[in-house]
């Protein structure tokens, strides 16, 4: 009898375990070929940063989804995991932001500089302060995400040519860690956990559906709007005074 019973249970076992498996996969696919990547430049394209894992992912469209073009190791960044809250206090904003045309600095003092929009509605919404927040080169940080020269050449070459091609404005989603539910569950303890299950529901978006997420800000809090719609301006229309690159 007790032999039946183990052998029921070993047989149940891999139901109860794939049970709590995400349906959605939790790691990038593999980027498109070089050859591939080169072709696509003038492509609207999408940019994820994770804090935690010093990575940014850079996304090109292609038909009706957005495919990995490349992944670059953040060679910098500072004030650990959580949103920037205060000028002064040298961390890295996480949240939702958008790129437009007047946000490249091509002659940075940093070789190259694309300013994120941070403060963000938002983070303005919050009382957060700061500018001059940049994905940069240099491989020096202050608050912003340095890479090395030679990566952010390529990265602001792609962002440059998708916004010079007709694309309206760069999406840039920055995580403290890839949103996974065993992600949130081993940072449940940290007082920025209320502040991370907001971005979860735009991380999902994506990996689900492979289109940047549409995001709004409604009562102090991001909202994912319904797929398929315009992301939300309220995100989107970061105060061009706070968006000057150095």
């Amino acid at each position: 009898m007790g032999k039946i019973a183990l052998l029921f249970a070993m047989f149940l076992l891999p139901a109860v375990v794939f049970a709590s498996v995400p349906t959605y996969p939790v790691t990038p696919l593999a980027p498109v070929s070089k050859e591939l990547k080169k072709q696509l430049l003038g492509t609207p394209v999408y940019i994820q940063i994770f804090k935690e894992e010093r990575t940014l992912e850079l996304y090109g469209k292609i038909g009706n989804e957005y495919r990995l073009l490349d992944s670059y190791r953040i060679c910098n960044f500072s004030g650990g995991l959580g949103p920037k809250r205060r000028q002064g206090d040298f961390k890295s904003p996480e949240g939702f932001y958008s790129v437009g045309l007047s946000q490249l600095k091509p002659d940075s003092r940093f070789y190259r500089a694309i300013n994120v929009g941070f403060p963000n509605e938002f983070d303005r919404q919050q009382g957060y302060e700061g500018k001059y927040l940049m994905i940069h080169g240099s491989c020096v940080s202050v608050g912003c995400y340095a890479m090395t020269d030679t990566y952010i050449e390529d990265i602001y070459n792609y962002v440059e040519a998708a916004l010079r091609n007709g694309q309206t404005r760069v999406g840039v989603s920055i995580y403290p860690f890839r949103m996974t539910d065993s992600n949130l569950q081993r940072h449940r303890n940290s007082v920025y956990a209320s502040f991370w299950q907001q971005l979860q529901p735009g991380y999902r978006e994506f990996v689900q559906h492979r289109v940047p997420p549409a995001i709004s800000v409604t009562g102090g809090r991001y909202v994912l709007n319904e797929p398929g719609s315009l992301l939300g301006s309220s995100v989107t229309g970061s105060a061009l005074a706070l968006t000057e690159t150095k």
